[in-house]
């Protein structure tokens, strides 16, 4: 019989890849990254990707597997996790998916609306006419086509704007329509965990990892990417921390000032994680750690157990 999934969920610098690759090692598993930033190749220091040397320990899937020019989905995630789920299993080996974007969990447990991929052409052609017309011009197309989405969305945000837009487009069919239709439920048997840990901790570790991508070289990194030239709508740009050390390296404000904005941003998308998880992942078994408590003597019994009843 083929090992279920276990799913580990939890916010920023909480420990959740050190804690994958140990329960790996322990379970003859494998990881999934479920982290929207950490598929771009370009960002590994900044979206605080796994190491060569961790992702060398054990194999891991999806990481750095998108330059940051190309648009990421929920969609196009859950295709490649379930394509990875599946060769890990047959392999009789345990998936172990792990990350900290909530979205991408509930794509893959919940299901998603299939919506087919678009023609880069499409794309391309909306956001020259975004940049050429405005998104108060695209708004009212949107309006006109798929007016429920055009009431969600507002024309102060054009990432969601073309995104509505090209579906319409490339599909023929609005976007309210597609996410109207009934979504497949994950049909295989999962186990999921979220991990916390105390404010003022949680704080302190998001305070070091900072320290340390500084000292691993993050600003060059940020120079390099810099160097791209990239639309500022795209996904990319939203990783954590990386506007605060964009505007370093352009010479708008101090590194000193780039770190406290960067490390201000961290905290809060940690509450927001927290909040996700509290609201969204209740099913979920939480453990909570104290000071002295170590994540993995926590959960790895309690994945050995689930692992031995092997549920249908």
């Amino acid at each position: 019989m083929a090992p279920p999934l276990i799913l580990i969920a939890g916010p920023t610098a909480s420990g959740k890849s050190a804690l994958a690759l140990r329960l790996a090692e322990a379970v003859d598993g494998e990881i999934i990254n479920a982290d929207s930033m950490q598929v771009y190749r370009e960002l590994r220091i900044v979206t605080a990707r796994p190491s060569p040397a961790d992702e060398a320990a054990v194999p891991h899937h999806l990481y750095g597997v998108q330059s940051t020019a190309e648009p990421g989905n929920a969609v196009r995630w859950r295709r490649a996790a379930l394509a990875a789920v599946t060769g890990i299993r047959a392999a009789g080996r345990v998936p172990i998916v792990v990350g900290g974007t909530g979205l991408y969990f509930m794509a893959l447990t919940e299901g998603l609306a299939e919506i087919p991929d678009i023609d880069d052409a499409v794309r391309a052609r909306l956001s020259a006419r975004l940049d050429a017309e405005g998104a108060a011009s695209l708004h009212r197309d949107l309006t006109a086509g798929d007016a429920p989405s055009a009431a969600r969305i507002g024309a102060s945000d054009p990432q969601r704007l073309l995104r509505a837009l090209e579906v319409l487009e490339g599909t023929g069919r609005p976007l309210s329509a597609w996410l109207a239709a009934p979504s497949v439920p994950l049909a295989l048997p999962w186990l999921g965990i979220t991990l916390d840990l105390p404010r003022a901790r949680l704080y302190a570790r998001i305070e070091r990892r900072l320290d340390a991508m500084l000292a691993a070289g993050v600003m060059d990194e940020v120079r390099a990417f810099r160097e791209l030239g990239l639309a500022a709508d795209l996904p990319a740009m939203k990783a954590v921390g990386l506007r605060e050390l964009l505007a370093h390296a352009a010479g708008e404000n101090t590194l000193d000032a780039a770190l406290a904005g960067a490390k201000q941003a961290s905290r809060r998308y940690a509450k927001r994680q927290l909040t996700w998880q509290r609201n969204k992942m209740r099913s979920w078994i939480h453990i909570e750690a104290q000071e002295s408590t170590s994540f993995p003597y926590e959960i790895i019994p309690i994945v050995s157990r689930f692992l031995l009843t092997r549920p249908e």
